[in-house]
């Protein structure tokens, strides 16, 4: 009996002993595990560099990694899809426009202004038609070289092999995986064309192609062309419609003498305007397309300066679109000088011996 009741009182003590036994072999296991964890976490791993072919040991959680003898850079985990087809169609639909576009103002402009400036003078008329011709040969001839001949191919490189890549002969390069090739870090891929260009600008789906290294001179050409052709065709369609434009018969007359009132300057410009502005009811068809032909070419003209001045001005500083954009946050530090624009058209160094001084500055910095 009394071995019974010692049995009922140390029963519970045991309990809690095996209790706090259990517990501390569970934390243990717990922290054994973790530290096996964050051990596998720190050790490093194997892998072959793209571009030369050596075995490179990275960190287990590095996802970019640059290779210490050839300097190529290799990215993981990169998901691809590149469904062109669509974007394609959408180049071809516009080039369609631009080029159909191009081909209605230049006939139309010739249908609608050239028999009034013949008739005002034969000379006149052989002239301007002369300009219309040398304009609209550059202008056409210029987006076909833009639009239709490649960007811009990288060169091609020797990679894979070790004895083939020397120390530091793919610094900095990373591996398209669209192309299977390597890319160099003034090559940019455009999934819209399907393929690398060499110094990309930026994808134009007016050209249906990408501004690159082969075609960035023809597209500023081709813009500079646009911007005088339609500046051209604004001044002659606003000529030749003054002088078809009907004279209003109740033309309003108003002699002022001695102070003008204000009030009365605003009625007689109101006036005139609301009468010139019902005259075009009696305008021909010649004279409609005329206003067509001004309004579109003025936009035209503004809207291409403004893309003009941007490109000479990225040329100036030494970069392209995409380049830019890559800078926004960096303090890179490029040289802004007139060399730049003359290293870009081709033109002889000594060129800019005949430049203002004042256009030249050393460096600054691009924010």
């Amino acid at each position: 009996m009394f071995s019974i009741i010692i049995h009922l009182i140390s029963s519970p003590h045991r309990l809690k002993v095996a209790n706090a036994e259990m517990q501390e072999e569970d934390q243990s296991t717990s922290t054994n595990e973790d530290r096996d964890q964050s051990t596998s976490a720190n050790e490093d791993r194997e892998t072959n560099c793209w571009g030369c072919g050596l075995r490179v040991s990275v960190a287990a959680y590095a996802s970019v990694f640059k290779c210490g003898w050839c300097g190529a850079i290799t990215k993981e985990h990169v998901v691809k899809s590149d469904n062109i087809r669509l974007r394609r169609c959408l180049d071809h639909f516009f080039v369609t426009i631009v080029i159909s576009f191009m081909l209605f103002f230049i006939c139309a402009g010739v249908w609608a202004v050239y028999p009034i400036i013949f008739s005002v003078s034969n000379f006149r008329g052989v002239f301007h038609l002369a300009i219309i011709v040398i304009l609209s040969i550059c202008t056409l001839l210029s987006f076909c070289l833009s639009a239709f001949q490649p960007a811009g191919v990288p060169p091609l490189i020797i990679w894979g092999s070790f004895p083939a890549v020397g120390q530091g002969g793919l610094d900095n390069y990373t591996f398209c995986h669209y192309c299977s090739k390597p890319k160099s870090p003034m090559t940019h891929h455009c999934r819209s064309c399907g393929t690398c260009v060499l110094d990309m600008d930026h994808h134009c789906p007016f050209i249906g192609n990408c501004v690159g290294a082969a075609n960035h001179r023809c597209f500023i050409l081709f813009l500079l062309s646009t911007v005088i052709s339609t500046f051209y065709v604004t001044i002659m369609t606003s000529y030749s419609a003054l002088q078809i434009w009907p004279h209003p018969e109740d033309e309003p007359v108003i002699r002022l003498s001695g102070y003008a009132n204000p009030e009365l300057i605003v009625g007689v410009l109101k006036e005139t305007i609301l009468a010139f502005l019902r005259a075009a009811v009696f305008l021909p068809v010649r004279g409609l397309v005329l206003v067509y032909l001004f309004l579109s070419s003025l936009s035209v003209s503004i809207g291409l300066s403004v893309l003009l001045w941007q490109q000479l001005r990225y040329i100036y500083v030494g970069k392209t679109y995409l380049s830019h954009l890559r800078a926004v946050n960096s303090e890179e530090v490029m040289e802004r000088d007139c060399q730049n624009l003359v290293r870009f058209f081709g033109c002889p160094s000594t060129t800019t011996a005949y430049l203002p001084s004042y256009w030249k500055s050393r460096k600054a910095h691009t924010k």
